[in-house]
């Protein structure tokens, strides 16, 4: 085995890459990475049936997105068929395997029995040490692995410590089917061991794979990698993670405006930690994985959690970045064309301007394009109903008498305005939020936004102006 760390990940492409897949690639990477090592990809698209172009596109765009790069090319496991092939036919010459002509009939009637008595069910050794002379001329057969019948297999497992399997609970699995092709426990030993994989850190729902793929690796005189299994993802009620928890695919939570920054912190603390860390840097991470630190029970996920993460991981990221990070998500946004539109001419800048207001009040991205609206809304602007409550008689009076101080200020900066309204307010008696309240409804349709006073900057006097005029019936001087 190579003195060099080399980890897998290696996904079947019968759907998209759900976020438990997600963790274990992320898991993979960091331990290769904090070790000085490589990360290797591997689809595993033996199921000819379920696996799927757009699966395999939609795993690769995942990752990309993620941003967990893995070392060389992507291995696709159907393509080294042969090769698993060659391997059954090694064991089958050896002794270590040998044909099974059993028919469906009595591969059934060995579960009704197992059912019967209670036990799981399992091959029983019918054609293990008959002589395939005895089976009619021209049956199928598959080849089965004669697998130890006494004794224990013992996995020393970094996260689960030692795990012990009676052997007699291990039945004569299938390495090659009656159509001559391999099976997923073969090609996982064949291609773990031709790639040079050193640790094999996957779900802990592979533990008993880990048993007869380890019976396997004895039969070959093969090395075994380190295991390492990690318990699933739970949702926050302890039951299994469902899509009501979160058991979506990368993509939604793209969609639903999540950063790969935010998403890879809150995965990393899905079942690993260092100390009471939270908000923990790529860097960081490297530095600190190790697999002995994960912990043995499920992983609770926490929607809550992650919106707060997001939020976090928002007000800390540069204006610039967040508006590349929305342009970035507009295209897989079903209504993000009219946005798209609108920052490809000044409304980039617009949008960068208004950033710093937006980006404190904002838990996703989605929230942030959904604050961000007023900027590029229409006149007259649809009001919401809390809007509309706030333009009643009095607010609208309100409007009409702060308007004509307003097209008087020859600077549009963020001081003289404030200081106008201030004055304003002072002069005519009202509080603050009595003016403040009327003119963002008028300004933005909405009863929240960013600051007033940006949001005045951002769009501008002949917009703002424009917007005040519409709900005051007056025109504008400006």
């Amino acid at each position: 085995m190579s003195d060099q760390v080399i980890t897998r990940f290696a996904p079947s492409p019968t759907g998209y890459l759900h976020i438990g897949g997600a963790r274990t690639a992320l898991f993979n990477w960091l331990y290769a990475k904090a070790q000085g090592g490589k990360m290797l990809l591997r689809i595993e698209d033996t199921d000819r049936a379920r696996s799927t172009e757009g699966a395999i596109l939609a795993i690769l765009d995942g990752l990309r997105w993620l941003e967990l790069d893995w070392d060389g090319e992507p291995v696709y496991q159907f393509s080294r068929a042969e090769r698993h092939r060659e391997v059954a036919e090694q064991l089958l010459a050896e002794g270590k395997a040998y044909r099974c002509y059993a028919t469906k009939e009595e591969l059934e009637a060995m579960r009704e029995q197992a059912r019967a008595e209670s036990r799981a069910p399992g091959y029983d050794g019918l054609w293990r040490d008959r002589d395939p002379s005895e089976a009619p001329e021209g049956a199928a057969y598959v080849i089965r692995f004669k697998a130890p019948q006494e004794g224990q297999t013992v996995i020393e497992d970094q996260v689960q410590g030692r795990v012990t399997f009676a052997n007699k609970d291990l039945d004569d699995l299938v390495l090659l089917r009656s159509d001559g092709s391999p099976t997923y426990m073969l090609s996982v030993v064949v291609d773990d061991h031709d790639m040079g994989i050193t640790h094999v850190i996957r779900g802990d729902d592979h533990l008993t794979n880990a048993a007869r793929q380890s019976q396997i690796y004895e039969a070959l005189g093969w090395e075994r990698p380190v295991f390492a299994h990690v318990p699933l993802i739970h949702g926050p009620d302890g039951a299994k993670l469902s899509k009501r928890h979160g058991a979506l695919g990368v993509e939604a939570y793209r969609e639903m405006g999540y950063l790969p920054a935010a998403l890879r912190n809150y995965l990393v603390r899905l079942g690993w930690s260092h100390g009471d860390d939270e908000i923990i840097s790529p860097e960081q991470m490297i530095e600190w994985f190790d697999v002995d630190a994960i912990g043995k029970s499920a992983a609770r996920f926490d929607f809550a959690k992650l919106e707060n993460l997001n939020g976090h991981y928002i007000r800390h990221s540069s204006d610039e970045a967040l508006v590349a990070a929305i342009k970035s998500l507009l295209p897989h946004l079903k209504d993000g064309d009219a946005m798209a539109a609108a920052l490809e001419s000044d409304g980039e800048t617009k949008l960068v301007q208004a950033m710093p207001g937006l980006k404190e009040r904002a838990k996703t991205l989605v929230e942030l394009i959904e604050n961000a609206a007023f900027l590029f809304a229409e006149r007259p602007l649809a009001l919401d109903e809390k809007a509309e409550k706030l333009l009643d008689d009095a607010g609208r009076q309100t409007l009409s008498e702060l308007q004509p101080r307003l097209e008087a200020l020859d600077d549009w900066s963020a001081e003289p305005l404030e200081a106008c309204i201030r004055t304003f307010a002072d002069e005519t008696e009202r509080k603050l939020g009595k003016v403040a309240q009327p003119l963002r409804a008028a300004l933005t349709g909405q009863s929240t936004s960013p600051g007033i006073f940006d949001v005045l900057v951002v769009l501008g006097r002949d917009e703002a102006l424009g917007r005040i005029g519409d709900q005051t019936g007056y025109p504008t001087n400006a």
